[in-house]
């Protein structure tokens, strides 16, 4: 079968170590099943893997990508959690685990003919949604769906700002959130992603760090450095901030007076169970969401997809399909 993997660490350019090479076929073993990948979408996680971080040299040749729908032997379409972990050693939830790994890591990758996944990973893929589209759930839409609403514990007439334009993770937070009844407003710096994210559904834009009309009731922030300081600012007495990433860096200044003053709380978030994804999953069917997709790829054309992903300038998800 054909996977793609990049054959060592990049630092500087992922998309340049990845190639497309012939590879055993997996072979099932106990708790774990092969699924003939339909569809497969990438993640900022994925450009960080092939930096180095998280793994080892040793891990390399790395496989890509995560976030699959496919086909079971038996002919069950599905879609595949892609967060192999196991609740016990988690005090009941994955998310926990300290030995968790994202599918890439954990097996060969979902960017191949075939792939080897946890059964308890497995969901049922409902016909209102391709397989590319799918593809997109398990790991930026399901970390803007806890995020929302597990986290923030979002309701219909909240405010939502989701800070950054464009990403994986925004574009799922703007499409759910405009979906449940929020009002969204969205920072960026793009003039082309500001208007997308208008289509997808906020309610208002602003460029990034802009004054906003009124504070927010939830902050969603994977931007990290570049936006911290405008999220405390931005979100209300009593309000929430949820992280989910840092994409211009992870240190930041705070100043705890506005927070404990204010009553803001500030959560951690990342990815979620394979029961909120089944949630997540039911709500798309039930509001008749489609995620966005960016582009779809070839499988031989890995490295253009990965090359996608690394330009900042994917508006939705960049897939690939085998």
């Amino acid at each position: 079968m054909r996977r793609a993997q990049a054959r060592e660490i990049a630092t500087d350019l992922p998309s340049g170590v990845i190639e497309v090479v012939e590879a055993p076929a997996p072979e099932p073993r106990d708790g774990w099943t092969v699924v003939t990948v339909k569809a497969v979408a990438l993640n900022q996680h994925d450009l960080w893997s092939i930096k180095g971080v998280g793994v080892t040299a040793d891990q390399f040749p790395l496989g890509v990508g995560s976030d699959v729908a496919g086909v079971t032997a038996d002919g069950r379409e599905v879609v595949v959690h892609s967060l192999v972990a196991d609740p016990s050693r988690g005090g009941g939830t994955e998310l926990l685990d300290p030995r968790r790994r994202m599918l890439a890591e954990a097996s060969s990758g979902g960017a191949a003919d075939e792939i080897l996944v946890p059964e308890r990973n497995l969901i049922d893929k409902p016909a209102e949604l391709t397989f590319e589209e799918a593809a997109c759930l398990p790991t930026a839409w399901l970390t803007a769906y806890q995020m929302l609403f597990v986290k923030a514990e979002a309701k219909p007439g909240d405010t939502v700002l989701v800070q950054g334009a464009g990403g994986g993770v925004s574009t799922a937070a703007i499409t759910l959130a405009s979906r449940a009844g929020l009002r969204v407003w969205v920072t960026g710096r793009d003039e082309q992603r500001l208007a997308a994210a208008k289509e997808l559904g906020a309610t208002a834009v602003f460029a990034a760090g802009e004054r906003l009309p009124a504070r927010a009731d939830i902050v969603l922030e994977t931007v990290g450095a570049a936006t911290w300081d405008h999220s405390t600012k931005s979100v209300r007495p009593g309000g929430t901030i949820v992280v989910a990433g840092a994409t211009t860096g992870a240190k930041v200044s705070l100043d705890l007076m506005k927070i404990f003053l204010n009553h803001v709380r500030i959560v951690g978030s990342s990815m979620g169970t394979v029961e909120q994804l089944s949630s997540l999953v039911a709500f798309c069917v039930a509001a008749d969401i489609h995620p966005a997709i960016d582009s779809v790829h070839a499988l031989d054309d890995a490295q253009a997809a990965v090359a996608r992903l690394e330009s900042g300038q994917a508006v939705g998800k960049v897939v690939i399909r085998p």
